[in-house]
């Protein structure tokens, strides 16, 4: 099978981030389709900072609002054509509605509101973005890159599918073969958008992990933006009891399976080995918060969880959103 190369114009073209169009040109070739949107997410999630999260953000018209008519890139066609639900099922009302909404989260996130539009109609994305008006910036932020990754795997299937054929059937054929294509992306866009459980992008099992099995991702909610120079520590269940028991000591039954500091983008290094399947048992991550903010409330936060035999496979992203004086976590996938 020939492979699938992607270079920086198209790559931008999928996800309005420089530093991810440089490093989607520098990982091509790629053996599949389904390799290229692994590496995509893991570059996405792994590689990109904030800036570049925000960048892409705003290379989207807003939702309700097609590109002008001026504007033939292919981001501009696609972004056309993953609205044309809304954009048909919009009344003048709702298309009005969508334009106030979206000015007064603008003004408060200060960036687009970012949905996977595509399938979904203006009455669905309405209430999707009046319920999401009300989240934390840090939390939204999150919730915008997973719509982001959305975005992406549905170009980027777009993109490829057409090239593959193209190669195939030849370039008489090429306007077929765009509008089969097109027709596969709907339906992906259609099960993609049905679920925000697709943080950091789980990618089909075709390869070895480009990333360790268990990651973390701290942000400092009181100061809005990522928490840099954390000490993390993950250990593992090591005692006689299947598992800690609520209430009674540890017992020193936690084994250290590595540590590390944040980085500025507030993701934390290797704290695990890079393998396929992780062992399956009780783990703790924990973090130095008291070092980090002296004044606060918490010393130190650990969090206890735990892996099934029947998810070793899985990825486990658990982010952790911190102020002085409170602070919520999630499995992020």
């Amino acid at each position: 099978m020939e492979e699938m190369k992607v270079d920086e114009k198209e790559a931008l073209a999928c996800c309005g981030s420089t530093q991810f169009a440089k490093q989607m040109a520098l990982a091509s070739p790629f053996p599949s389709l389904d390799h290229a949107v692994s590496a995509a997410t893991d570059i996405w999630f792994n590689k990109v900072d904030v800036n570049g999260w925000l960048e892409a953000f705003a290379a989207h018209p807003q939702i309700g609002e097609s590109p002008s008519p001026s504007s033939h890139t292919t981001s501009a066609q696609w972004s056309k054509g993953e609205q044309s639900t809304a954009l048909a099922t919009a009344t003048d009302l709702g298309l009005q509605e969508l334009s106030d909404w979206n000015a007064r989260y603008r003004q408060k996130f200060g960036h687009v509101f970012l949905i996977c539009a595509a399938g979904r109609s203006a009455t669905e994305i309405l209430a999707e973005l009046t319920n999401r008006y009300w989240n934390r910036p840090i939390v939204e932020l999150e919730i915008a890159a997973k719509e982001q990754m959305k975005i992406t795997e549905l170009r980027l299937r777009k993109l490829l599918s057409a090239k593959a054929e193209a190669v195939s059937t030849g370039s008489q054929y090429s306007k077929v073969v765009v509008s089969k294509a097109e027709e596969r992306v709907s339906i992906i866009g259609q099960h993609l958008s049905a679920s925000l459980e697709a943080f950091p992008g789980k990618a089909p099992q075709v390869q070895a992990r480009s990333r360790p099995p268990i990651t973390t991702h701290v942000l400092d909610v009181s100061r809005g933006s990522p928490a840099a120079g954390i000490e993390v520590r993950l250990e593992m269940w090591k005692g006689g009891e299947p598992c800690p028991l609520f209430g009674e000591m540890d017992r020193g039954g936690w084994v250290l399976q590595g540590c590390s500091t944040t980085d500025r983008d507030g993701r934390s290094g290797h704290l695990i080995s890079m393998v396929d399947a992780v062992s399956p048992g009780v783990y703790r991550i924990s973090f130095n918060t008291g070092k980090y903010c002296p004044v606060g409330f918490f010393p130190y936060v650990s969090i206890v969880f735990e892996i099934k035999e029947s998810q070793k496979l899985e990825h486990f992203h658990v982010p952790l959103l911190l102020s002085p004086f409170s602070f919520t976590t999630y499995r992020g996938s």
